[in-house]
């Protein structure tokens, strides 16, 4: 996760001196240019934030980095930004006037699947377990680095462009289309957010194996560090959606002291 007191950090963290803009330059001009990675196509983000300062400075360093920017300042707003011109990611507050980020998300679902990080204030895990809920893909506390941000961005983007070259996969019903970013159970079709989609597709590849969170953090997510909650939500997530018994879930199983195990012969766990 982005860790506070970077030297280009937002408000409220930004160092003294750097009143309205990261040190060093105008708040679209990274000190070091666009991040190792930027998309070599171009990409549509929809930056949603009531604070211009903030909206400013993210719109800017993703326009540095080669993205097409869109930006709203409230939900309606962004709903209709969304719909007249469908984002390939969303950049949204949670802490919006009027209709919050939390209903943003969940009514942009409704219009079709789309990657979303989600910028909080809050530090609370309450808060940011509800983000992950509604189908965040990523979250970043303020104050936060927005280069870092940009990466988080174009980390999520490259999730969405798998290799062309892999094979579908199956076990226990499931079959995931990773070219297709298709997942079906039983044929019916699946509505899986981006995470769920990779952890799913994650465990079909290592069935039987015992995976800690920690690992499936940094496979799955391509995080080194963070909040361990986001994998075990996701987790209760997915098998809400794979598992005819959630509450007794046979294909993703918990394994005590270590972490999650796919059993695609889908046994009672010990």
């Amino acid at each position: 996760m982005p860790r506070n007191g970077s030297p280009d950090t937002l408000p409220d963290g930004r160092r003294s001196g750097s009143p309205g803009a990261p040190p060093n330059g105008s708040p679209d001009t990274p000190r070091n240019g666009p991040p190792p990675g930027s998309p070599p196509t171009t990409a549509r983000v929809l930056v949603v934030d009531d604070d211009p300062t903030v909206a400013e400075v993210v719109a800017g360093y993703l326009d540095r980095a080669g993205y097409v920017v869109d930006r709203a300042d409230d939900g309606p707003t962004a709903l209709a930004r969304a719909a007249a011109h469908r984002p390939d990611l969303v950049v949204l507050d949670l802490m919006l006037p009027g209709m919050d980020g939390l209903e943003v998300c969940r009514r942009m679902r409704g219009q079709g699947p789309v990657p979303v990080i989600m910028l909080t204030a809050r530090g609370d895990e309450d808060d940011r377990i509800l983000g992950l809920e509604v189908g965040a893909d990523d979250y970043v506390t303020k104050p936060f680095s927005p280069r870092e941000l940009v990466l988080r961005v174009e980390s999520v983007l490259r999730r969405t462009r798998p290799a062309a070259v892999e094979r579908p996969l199956g076990a226990a019903g499931l079959t995931v289309d990773p070219v297709a970013r298709r997942a079906t159970k039983n044929g019916a079709e699946l509505a899986l957010t981006l995470r769920e989609f990779d952890l799913l597709a994650f465990l079909l590849r290592h069935p039987g194996r015992a995976f800690a969170r920690e690992e499936l953090m940094h496979r799955v997510w391509g995080w080194d560090f963070g909040d361990l909650s986001t994998v075990t939500v996701h987790v209760r997530r997915l098998r809400g959606k794979v598992e005819d018994d959630p509450a007794r879930p046979r294909l993703i199983q918990t394994v005590w002291g270590v972490g999650y195990r796919f059993d695609p012969a889908g046994r009672e766990a010990d």
